[in-house]
């Protein structure tokens, strides 16, 4: 009966633990996008890993922390940066509890657009290490995206397979 109980115990502790840390990710992404929708730099970019990348919604958009700063700052300077809105997340934890993993629809100026990534614990505080930020494309409309967006596609293509 002891080891039942101990058990019982064990499972009720690590349920806790997992629960405590998805809720401190879950704090970690709105304060990070809380911190661009009110253009505090600092703010925003303490909340991110110093190998830190950041994955925008333009196919050459993949940037390290310090072309990602260089590249936001200005918006930043204007007082006003971006306003991302989570409406639904999913947050996946390793072992140990020092990373994690999420998905998350939110509401944007671009509207729907879905963000992903990772977090790592450092120093007890979660903070993001990759993020990834995609428009949100009704099926029904990929066809006449694809249409818009060829030329330029195409171009890029011939750009990156050059040998």
């Amino acid at each position: 009966m002891k080891k039942i109980s101990y058990l019982l115990f064990l499972c009720a502790m690590l349920a806790t633990a997992q629960d405590t840390d998805k809720a401190e990710v879950a704090e970690a992404l709105d304060a990070w996008h809380s911190a661009a929708g009110n253009a505090d730099f600092d703010a925003y970019f303490g909340l991110m890993t110093d190998d830190a990348v950041f994955i925008g919604t333009d196919a050459m958009e993949n940037w390290g922390l310090k072309e990602f700063k260089a590249y936001a700052k200005p918006h930043f300077d204007k007082g006003r940066a971006w306003s991302f809105t989570a409406v639904e997340r999913n947050i996946y934890l390793n072992d140990t509890h020092d990373l994690a993993w999420f998905d998350e629809l939110l509401d944007t100026q671009m509207k729907l657009c879905r963000g992903s990534g990772v977090l790592r614990k450092e120093n007890g505080t979660w903070k993001i290490a990759h993020y990834v930020l995609s428009i949100a494309v009704p099926n029904e409309y990929v066809d006449q995206l694809v249409e818009i967006k060829k030329d330029k596609d195409n171009s890029l293509l011939n750009e990156l397979t050059k040998n």
